[in-house]
């Protein structure tokens, strides 16, 4: 059977295979990349795609899912935290560009509403782009980030009502208020069910599904989950992106967001790559090349307008300079949904076809300058802040880092060996922290206090999350051997610093585990043969501390003695056995034998009889240690004697047998009788 996309897909594919590979060795961003391959087989390019509609369709599958992920990393505990940011910062943005562009629309010769038009076009920055550089930079999570985060979801929102209003403003609407209102209570209904479906009905039905141990379960419900709650909210008049990031706030309140988000990135990376090729593909190099100076002309202008009314955004609500500038430049490009409402504008009049080349161009082109130009805001917030007059600058606001883990243990695995190590740590004071792939360990643990997360650790995000590149130990404790070599090979890609210590079952498997990264690779089959020599040599009187040298030299050398068997040199000299057939034992008393009941010990008189010594004995709860010759045996009394093995068993059928105690005699001589 033919598949016409099929085609087209792996003409996409294989060509931003050998472009993205080109920009890799120039060091150059991945998205611009996917953007010249857009161009490159797209209608004004080598003309390679034919199914651009379906390309489409992909690219925004790339969307959803990306935002997706961003809502999977927060929570609705943070999104209330930063409402004021939504809110002020983004209505700011968003109404102070509508301004600007308006008026400068205005001034070259557009219509007022034909004006107002290129403002909401112009307000809308690019959530793909942004968040996928910001993610890329692991800065989602910082002042700034959060401030973009803002922003970009009230753009999201907007974008609704700026549809709405397009017609309105063509004069080809009459019932724009009866749909404004609609639209706000379908709105509030959302909001109620996410909150309910975050609170109650995904973390219960996600345990259920964690509980099988299926991955593949766990990825269906993932995807579901996030296409449902997109198609909701696209049914009701939303954006779907605002729905996969609604889908990924319901996630994110559970314990499973991080394993969620580990499972979809690669679908993301593969569709994301879809969005921004279709986006290459929409420029016309033909326009490009006739309109050059024109289009250089308005998207230098779109920078320095965006940017500015993006930090006049975070200005307003107090951020120091450096933010600022880093909200300005992260937000001077126009996004995908201004493409959507572009073409609500053409279909009405607001847009003419040679506008929206305009448009389209200059779109393109803020985007992929977009990569240099974030890479770049720092060193140029940095040379701001050194030239400005004292005084002048916000001073930036100290982080508190205090809710990260610094310097601790990361434990992979709570079984048996992950339990000791975290009881350890706890009771020593070094911090810690958990991730095991059992949901029913993890919420029984979560509910005692500990530390511990849901998630798989082949995963290098959540290797992210639990801050392996700020620990000093990574523990591996895990049963699989495929997953123990994945686990360390991540490990050791994420940090170079942090020593690792892996448990094994076989002595096979060191060598590879070695290979892969770890410091220290623990094979129990070695450690239960140690075990159980130092019990042997325990029982054999050897001193103590010739053991444990014996057992240092063992470890030290990464247990390569005992795997090459060449252990004779490395052993302790025993250098007598005189002492090795004695021993201890415990011995009771039966209450039926009265030859022993009621008798002292110097009417035994064991050390001449039976050549054994009475050590202590346990009457009751009460523990005898000072036996003398006037102490008297009573039913019940346990003796701990010590003495050759063949005595303490003589003496142990003697206790056992009231005919041969009544040869013991009632007088003995002036000796203690122990």
């Amino acid at each position: 059977m033919e598949i016409p996309l099929l085609g087209d897909i792996i003409v996409i594919l294989g060509l931003a295979v050998f472009v993205i590979l080109i920009f890799q060795k120039l060091r150059m961003p991945t998205i611009l990349g996917l953007l010249i391959t857009g161009l490159i087989a797209g209608p004004s390019g080598l003309n390679l795609v034919k199914a651009s509609h379906e390309v489409e369709m992909l690219s925004e599958i790339g969307v959803i899912l990306l935002l997706f992920i961003i809502g999977l990393e927060f929570s609705l505990k943070e999104l209330m935290a930063i409402k004021k940011y939504v809110l002020i910062g983004g209505a700011t943005q968003v109404f102070s560009t509508i301004l600007v562009v308006n008026l400068i629309g205005y001034a070259l010769g557009f219509s007022t509403s034909e004006a107002l038009f290129l403002g909401f076009l112009f307000s809308l920055s690019s959530t793909a782009i942004v968040l996928k550089l910001l993610q890329d930079r692991r800065e989602v999570n910082s002042p700034h980030g959060r401030m973009i985060l803002a922003i970009l979801i009230f753009q999201d929102i907007i974008v609704v009502p700026m549809m709405l209003v397009t017609p309105l403003m063509a004069g080809k609407s009459d019932n724009i208020l009866f749909s404004v209102i609609f639209l706000v209570l379908k709105g509030l209904l959302i909001v109620a069910i996410v909150y309910v479906s975050a609170r109650y009905i995904v973390p219960k039905l996600l345990f259920q599904i964690t509980k099988t141990r299926s991955k593949e379960l766990f990825l269906l419900s993932t995807i579901v989950i996030c296409l449902a709650v997109a198609g909701l909210t696209s049914s009701m008049g939303l954006s779907l992106s605002l729905g996969a990031f609604l889908a990924g706030l319901i996630i994110s309140e559970s314990e499973y967001s991080h394993q969620a988000t580990s499972t979809i990135i690669p679908f993301r990376e593969v569709f994301s790559s879809f969005f921004f090729v279709s986006i290459g593909m929409l420029l016309n190099l033909h326009f490009l090349a006739d309109h050059i100076g024109w289009v250089l002309f308005f998207t230098v202008l779109t920078f320095v307008t965006n940017s500015f009314m993006g930090g006049i955004a975070a200005f307003v609500l107090g951020f120091p300079t450096r933010t600022t500038i880093l909200v300005g430049f992260s937000l001077f490009q126009v996004g995908e949904f201004a493409f959507i409402l572009s073409k609500v504008g053409l279909e009405n009049g607001l847009m003419d076809s040679l506008s929206y080349q305009y448009f389209l161009s200059v779109s393109v082109l803020t985007m992929a300058f977009t990569p240099f130009v974030i890479s770049q805001a720092n060193p140029f917030a940095t040379w701001v802040l050194r030239h400005l007059p004292k005084g002048w600058a916000r001073p930036e606001k100290q982080t508190s880092m205090a809710d990260e883990y610094n310097d601790h243990i990361v434990i992979i695995g709570y079984g048996l060996t992950g339990q000791h190590i975290a009881r350890v740590a706890r009771q020593v004071g070094i911090p810690y922290n958990i991730l095991e792939l059992n949901s029913e360990t993890v919420r029984r643990e979560r509910a005692k206090g500990e530390p511990i997360f849901y998630g798989d650790a082949v995963h290098a995000i959540i290797l992210n999350h639990l801050g392996i590149q700020r620990a000093r130990v990574a523990v591996v404790a895990i049963s699989d051997p495929k997953a123990t070599k994945q686990t360390i090979a991540n490990i050791r890609s994420l940090s170079s610093t942090v020593h690792i210590i892996a448990r094994t079952s076989f002595v096979s498997e060191m060598t590879e585990n070695l290979r892969m990264g770890a410091d220290e690779v623990i094979p129990e089959e070695l450690e239960t043969s140690i075990e159980i020599f130092t019990r042997v040599l325990d029982k054999y009187l050897v001193p103590r501390d010739e053991i444990i040298t014996f057992i240092e030299r063992i470890r030290s050398g990464n247990y390569s003695m005992m795997r090459s068997f060449a252990t004779e040199q490395f052993l302790p000299f025993i250098s007598s056995l005189d002492l090795s057939g004695m021993t201890t034992a415990a011995l009771k008393t039966s209450p039926e034998n009265k030859q022993i009941i009621g008798r002292t010990v110097e009417e035994l008189n064991l050390r001449t009889r039976y050549g054994i010594t009475i050590l202590a004995i346990k009457r009751k709860d009460a523990l005898i240690e000072e036996v003398n010759r006037d102490t008297v045996v009573q039913a019940g009394d346990l003796f701990y004697v010590f003495g050759r093995k063949e005595n303490l068993l003589l003496f142990e059928r003697a206790l056992k047998n009231n005919e041969e105690q009544q040869k013991i005699p009632r007088k003995t001589d002036n000796s203690d009788g122990n």
